[in-house]
């Protein structure tokens, strides 16, 4: 039996050009907190405003968390060439 919901992992784009990885069931509620609450990331509540850079959708929080995993273990190069090929995978379905 599969969840009703399904879950993403998402990758956020800090004021100070980094990227914060993390995973969610709401992908807008979750940039509005990291942007205005405290439930926000630390990591993102001092690199405000954040945008969301890349997100991709999982079937579960198990899948999701794994995938949030081996995302972090990428280097920054890799991340931002993740970035680059969904953005313009985007661009081309437009």
């Amino acid at each position: 039996m599969s969840s009703s919901k399904p879950w993403y992992v998402y990758m956020l784009r800090c004021c100070d050009n980094s990227l914060y990885t993390g995973v969610t069931t709401d992908i807008e509620r979750r940039v509005a907190e990291h942007n205005t609450s405290n439930k926000a990331a630390k990591y993102t509540r001092v690199r405000r405003p954040v945008a969301l850079a890349y997100a991709e959708q999982q079937e579960n929080r198990v899948l999701a968390c794994k995938r949030e995993y081996q995302l972090k273990q990428l280097t920054k190069r890799e991340k931002e060439q993740l970035v680059s090929n969904q953005n313009s995978q985007y661009s081309r379905q437009q």
